[in-house]
């Protein structure tokens, strides 16, 4: 469904009427097009005491073909750019009384590398960086943390300094506005980041903001960026319409072979999503529309022969659920049943299934779509935000035992995403849900769907039992 407002005060005369009456304006977000460069401009590096990433972090950029600057907190960075024979220079921050039209000295990035503050009197270089630098970054632009585990630091002060990030890059992603984002990833020691930062450099990462990510163990990188998921098959279920539609179309675009399912009442639907995304797609190989109701007890058994049948499968993800809104005291025990069926115990039968049977490969990705809802509740889903929670309790439970098999296992948890379901609310409800958020607009399907191709990414392979919002940093919920 449009987002009226949004078309409006983006238009030249909204943008006035806008203006004069004090209206909020979100930004029309950047997305990833085909036809557009993914990456570009300029990034400007701040950094607390001892920063170790500095080589790592130049090799992404200079891969990516993002040049820098740096600020006066990272003296070490100019030394390390002239050793990778890379362009850099001294960033200059932003005069007070520039134009908020003159685009000549923005930058595309704010990175600030926190991995060597110990202790929380260090954190006065991020507030130095930060206050310097927020001025300058461009609309749509990025802002990346990268720090340490909180729980791998060897002294209180130090865990308290690394935990005290989270606070600061949640609330400069509310400040910040103009579709800017801004998240934290916390590197273990020797963990490799790079398809971490990508991502979350990249417009594929929109409605992304707010987050913590964990990243523990180190990756390969895949053998092509462009598709990473060339070769490998995942299995997407609810992929008839809406969200599941879309995270099979971008895995497909992302090189996989894809196996839709969804159930009977859909198979029209699934069969025209699965024809689509062949046209779109030729080359991957033969996408497939698998008919089955996973509520039913034979059903994983079912789903577990099918993929055996074609070869196995590398990414599972559980997309398919139901709401079944209502308050607790006017809920029917159907109502209950059903949801929590559906949207939780389905999903640890059919991984039973396909881990007990090997289906599952070594080195797979199992994604799991939660929701905000799972996160901070919401009035009249009692049932299905017990299932999201639960879904989220299921990835903290099993990334651990799936980890000598190189399985890892995460979530993201939609908040307002733009679909039919949505399209059906109330007008007030649907307004509070596409504006209580940093981005003030709701998501797209695309913007689920990219960041499960993120997390299901062979470059992924150190990210597992996270949680990612895909609600551009929801005002409800932590």
């Amino acid at each position: 469904m449009k987002d009226r407002y949004l078309d409006f005060v983006n238009s030249p005369f909204g943008m006035s009427i806008a203006r004069s009456l004090g209206l909020p304006r979100p930004e029309v977000l950047r997305r990833y097009r085909a036809d557009h460069a993914e990456f570009g401009g300029m990034a400007a590096i701040g950094a607390g005491p001892s920063p170790a990433l500095f080589d790592d972090l130049m090799a992404v950029l200079s891969t990516i073909g993002m040049t820098s600057v740096a600020h006066e907190s990272a003296a070490g960075w100019l030394p390390v750019a002239a050793r990778h024979g890379a362009m850099s220079g001294r960033f200059e921050p932003r005069a007070r009384d520039a134009l908020a039209s003159d685009r000549a000295d923005r930058v595309e990035a704010l990175i600030f590398d926190a991995t060597g503050i110990v202790e929380s009197g260090q954190l006065h270089a991020l507030y130095a960086f930060f206050h310097d630098a927020l001025r300058s970054l461009a609309k749509n632009g990025r802002i990346v943390v990268l720090g340490r585990p909180p729980a791998t630091r060897a002294s209180v002060p130090a865990a308290t300094a690394q935990h005290a990030l989270e606070g600061m890059v949640r609330s400069l992603g509310k400040e910040a506005r103009n579709g800017i984002t801004s998240n934290l990833l916390r590197v273990a020691d020797d963990a490799s980041f790079e398809s971490a930062l990508r991502f979350f450099l990249s417009p594929r990462s929109a409605y992304v903001s707010g987050q913590v990510v964990t990243i523990d163990a180190s990756s390969a990188a895949p053998h092509s960026w462009t598709t990473p998921l060339a070769g490998k098959r995942a299995l997407v279920t609810g992929a008839a319409r809406g969200i599941g539609a879309s995270i099979a179309a971008v895995l497909a675009e992302h090189g996989a072979i894809v196996t839709g399912l969804d159930v009977e009442t859909a198979r029209d639907a699934l069969d025209q999503t699965m024809l689509s995304i062949e046209d779109a797609s030729p080359s991957n190989g033969a996408h497939a529309a698998l008919v089955a109701d996973i509520a039913e007890p034979e059903a994983p058994g079912e789903i577990a022969a099918a993929l055996i049948a074609s070869g196995g499968i590398d990414i599972v993800v559980h997309n398919a659920g139901i709401t079944r809104d209502k308050t607790i005291a006017r809920m029917t025990d159907e109502m209950w049943d059903s949801v929590i069926d559906i949207n939780l115990l389905a999903q640890a039968r059919i991984d039973d299934a396909l881990l007990a049977r090997g289906v599952l490969r070594d080195g797979g990705r199992i994604v799991a779509v939660s929701s905000i809802s799972g996160i901070a509740g919401n009035r009249g889903q009692t049932n299905y935000a017990t299932s999201k929670a639960g879904v989220i309790g299921r990835v903290h439970a099993m990334a651990p035992s799936l980890r000598p098999r190189g399985i890892t296992i995460n979530a993201v948890a939609p908040g307002f995403i733009e679909t039919h379901m949505t399209a059906r609310m109330p007008f007030g409800v649907r307004e509070a849900g596409r504006r209580l958020n940093s981005m003030g607009q709701g998501g797209l399907p695309v913007d689920v769907a990219e960041t499960v191709a993120w997390l299901a990414s062979p470059g992924s392979a150190g990210i597992t039992g996270n949680v990612v919002r895909v609600c551009g940093q929801s005002l409800i919920g932590a």
